[in-house]
């Protein structure tokens, strides 16, 4: 059980700090402010000094200086009970302890997608909040975080959150299901717990620690899925008030030996094998490429799409010349609460020169004529997407065989390669040569 008082304290120590920068007041919102850094920190001076709406802004000017708003301070809204909404702007990384605990009114936030940390006690007690949306920056949920935010209906963790920290959802009584992104690898202390209204939790593949009391009395939870393949090492407590004899757990068919004979998991009244349940899966997305944007689909409504990127051309060279690529990996897979991610879709994006270079003596900018194409693989087939109409295509082995050609005919050509999924192809598109891997 959790010492209130001693709860309360800390709080109150936390709003009581006044940082030792500069401090402005510009707005309605106080700030402390680092010259040297020229970045600004939204902070309060007192408890509950903030009521309303506030929006803050990207950044400040002070004594002609222009600051940007870097973050939040710890306990910065504290304790405003007044306080209706908040507009957080894309300039803020961070979001400290302690930042909206107990701001009753607030019923949505926007986190955006720049904040990479939501620190400890960040909004314990807002009761009011009845939806979160954590971003894909976020890497980290501080302790506590949400404990207390009964109102909480939905919540939305992407597939950046690599730690779940203690009593992050404890007593989000109004969550009726939850899904622990794959990239979780620990969930904290009674992270969970109290959640009465849980009847449903999907544990991602990713997760190898679940402490103690982590879904403690959720005593509605019926189903529980967990993914991952090796049986995460698990406190004995870890369902402890919550019935699991009374609970069905579904996991993968290669590892439910392991879990029948690993405690706490051997205790759940059935469990039975994903795959015989039908879990249903995410559609396979459909990549594509338009007017300078990659743009991702698939049939199942409502996914999420995880798409990462890499170029050998991010990089530091260290000699006078260098040969760029201009190529992008591309891997993309969908997700959704209550389904299997989709398979992942890799695909190749380069840009073909079309055209002579042209170079502004003034500017020493080089303008490169370029066409884009995009390449994708599936079920053994190679399909190539650019303009270059009546432009050869041919897949070779890594070792030089030509496996298949077309010609690129109303913007696209497909091979079928005859390669086995997971090999690599080299396509040679003009003069130009990619690697792709064959789905």
């Amino acid at each position: 059980m959790k010492n209130i008082k001693q709860l309360f304290t800390a709080l109150l120590l936390l709003c009581s700090i006044v940082a030792m920068a500069d401090t402005v007041t510009i707005g309605g919102i106080t700030y402390d402010v680092v010259a040297k850094a020229k970045q600004a920190k939204v902070i309060a001076m007192e408890a509950g000094y903030y009521s309303g709406s506030v929006v803050i802004p990207e950044s400040i000017v002070y004594n002609d200086v222009t600051y940007s708003v870097t973050s939040i301070g710890n306990s910065a809204f504290c304790w405003c009970y007044g306080l209706t909404s908040i507009t957080i702007p894309n300039s803020v990384t961070s979001i400290g302890d302690g930042a909206f605990s107990e701001c009753y009114a607030l019923t949505s936030i926007t986190i955006p997608n720049s904040v990479t940390r939501i620190g400890g006690y960040a909004f314990w007690g807002c009761y009011g909040l009845t939806s979160v949306t954590i971003p894909n920056s976020v890497t980290r949920i501080g302790n506590n975080a949400f404990e207390g935010c009964s109102g909480l209906t939905s919540i939305t963790i992407p597939n950046s959150v690599t730690r779940i920290g203690n009593n992050a959802f404890e007593g989000c009584s109004g969550l009726t299901s939850i899904t622990i992104p794959n990239s979780v690898t620990s969930i904290g202390i009674s992270a969970f717990s109290g959640c009465s209204g849980l009847t449903s939790i999907t544990i991602g593949s990713g997760v190898k620690n679940i402490d103690y009391e982590a879904f403690a009395k959720c005593e509605n939870l019926t189903d529980v899925y967990c993914l991952a393949t090796k049986v995460p090492s698990t406190n004995s407590d870890a369902f402890n008030e919550s019935y699991p004899e009374y609970m069905t757990l579904h996991v993968p068919a290669e590892a439910i030996n392991s879990y029948k004979t690993t405690a706490p998991w051997r205790s759940f009244g059935t469990i039975v094998t994903i795959e015989e349940e039908g879990m249903p899966k995410c559609a396979t997305p459909i990549i594509s490429y338009s007017n300078g944007k990659l743009e991702t689909e698939c049939e199942t409504e409502g996914a999420e799409f995880v798409i990462s990127i890499t170029s050998e051309d991010f990089n530091n060279f260290y000699s006078s010349s260098v040969d760029l690529s201009v190529t992008y990996n591309i891997a993309v897979y969908a997700m959704l609460e209550g389904y299997e991610n989709s398979d992942t879709v890799n695909a190749t994006l380069c840009w073909i020169e079309n055209g002579d270079s042209d170079e502004d003596d003034t500017t020493n900018i080089i303008t490169v004529p370029a066409v884009a194409v995009l390449v994708t693989s599936a079920n053994g087939a190679v399909t190539v997407n650019c303009s270059l109409e009546g432009e050869n295509v041919e897949v070779y082995t890594t070792d030089g065989t030509l496996v298949g050609a077309a010609a690129i005919t109303n913007g696209s050509a497909t091979v079928q390669s005859g390669l086995s999924k997971g090999s690599v192809a080299i396509v040679k598109i003009g003069a130009k040569s990619v690697k792709v891997v064959v789905d």
